[in-house]
């Protein structure tokens, strides 16, 4: 197959895999090495599994049926669900656009400072990416936005992944770890399922039908190269965050949030050399702006699409990036999360896990419904394994909530 080719099946999973790699993700994945070391890398691939499983479950409603998820969900649940969705999606946009805006400020401070005062560089330099990111999806629409989200995912993986192999273990104890285990202490459990619900992205699940669409795939026949191209994207989301817990697992990890990332980097001088804190940096900082340039070229058609299915725009659906709701949701969600840059990064970055994880059991009980369609979906309805692991996910958000909820009171 031509280089050409492969790119084409392989897009759309690779910038979901990219976009779905925050700094929550690099978090927690360094906190679970540095506490449960890597007899917790297994939690990694049940984590990468459960997105595959809904991601796939998206595709294929989307190519059987024709319609956006959000059109299903307007059609099985009526239109009330998406006024229900609306101002959980204002919420949710705000949260993680002030958290990506503050992780990139601090990961650009520390590779290049402006003055002597952090919080200050770090809010200038996140008020740049903000802009920097609008500008690219603004102006250069999907074609540059896809060149420029594979130069950063080869660059934060060819980093991360350099890292972990510089730190590497053992080759027993990997294996060792790759072998499902379960924590004794309550800590130690904690981090277990936080690193399983926290890998692949939450909201951000929904974009990959719209990246589907404008790489052109439609009808029953796409599905076997869409499970490839999902397939590859989460065994990378996978590899990357088992790199990271390894990298934790190896260095000692401290600081809170996106200071995480510098705090890893001077380890790693420590251990690996100067050239080492350099490197880990500048894969990071690609793992943060890929991130948060998908979340701005592919959040507002998630807007767009609210609006086309309530009857506040006519497009099709295929124009939706070019519609005024598109653009306007595009300038709000770049400008107004900069205003996050005022609090810290550890709030922002907890009120948006907060509200993220309220979704993907949502997402995981409306798949099992429509879904389980003979007349919508025909052969691309769920199977039993499909609902086993379905209700597997949505199982396991509950519990994760109920532990939140005790912890908590």
């Amino acid at each position: 197959m031509r280089p050409a080719a492969v790119l084409a099946v392989l897009g759309p999973g690779m910038l979901l895999a990219a976009t779905g790699v925050g700094a929550g993700d690099l978090a927690t994945a360094a906190f679970a090495g540095g506490h449960l070391g890597v007899a917790v890398l297994w939690a990694v691939i049940v984590g990468a599994l459960f997105k595959f499983v809904l991601n796939e479950g998206l595709a294929r409603w989307q190519l059987a049926t024709g319609l956006s998820f959000l059109e299903g969900v307007a059609a099985r649940f009526g239109r009330i669900a998406l006024w229900l969705f609306l101002p959980y999606l204002l919420l949710w946009s705000y949260f993680v656009g002030a958290a990506l805006v503050s992780a990139c400020g601090v990961a650009a401070q520390a590779l290049l400072p402006i003055g002597d005062d952090l919080a200050g560089g770090k809010r200038i330099w996140g008020v740049v990416h903000a802009v920097a990111g609008l500008a690219l999806v603004w102006v250069g629409g999907f074609a540059v936005f896809e060149r420029v989200m594979r130069a950063c995912i080869v660059l934060m993986f060819a980093v991360v992944l350099v890292t972990a192999v510089r730190l590497w273990p053992g080759t027993a104890e990997v294996a060792a770890g790759l072998v499902p285990s379960v924590a004794h202490d309550a800590q130690g459990l904690s981090w277990t399922l936080a690193l399983i619900g926290g890998v692949g992205g939450t909201l951000t699940v929904l974009c990959y039908g719209y990246w589907m669409r404008a790489a052109g795939r439609e009808g029953a026949a796409a599905m076997r190269v869409t499970r490839i191209d999902l397939a590859v994207g989460y065994a990378a989301t996978a590899l990357f965050g088992m790199a990271m817990v390894i990298i934790g697992s190896r260095v000692p990890v401290g600081g809170s949030g996106a200071n995480l990332i510098v705090d890893l980097g001077d380890q790693l001088q420590a251990a690996l050399g100067p050239g080492a804190r350099l490197l880990f940096l500048i894969g990071a900082w690609g793992a943060l702006f890929s991130s948060l340039l998908g979340v701005w070229q592919a959040v507002p058609y998630l807007f767009a699409d609210v609006g086309r299915v309530l009857g506040w725009i006519r497009i099709r659906p295929a124009g939706l990036d070019s519609s005024t709701a598109y653009r306007a949701y595009l300038l709000a969600l770049a400008l107004l999360p900069t205003f996050g840059l005022l609090s810290g990064f550890e709030r922002m970055q907890k009120l948006y896990a907060m509200v993220g994880a309220a979704f993907i059991p949502v997402l995981a009980l409306a798949l099992l419904v429509m879904n389980g369609s003979r007349v919508r979906l025909g052969p691309l309805r769920n199977g039993g394994a499909t609902v086993a692991l379905l209700t597997g996910v949505l199982l396991f958000f509950v519990v994760l909530a109920v532990r939140g909820v005790r912890a908590g009171g």
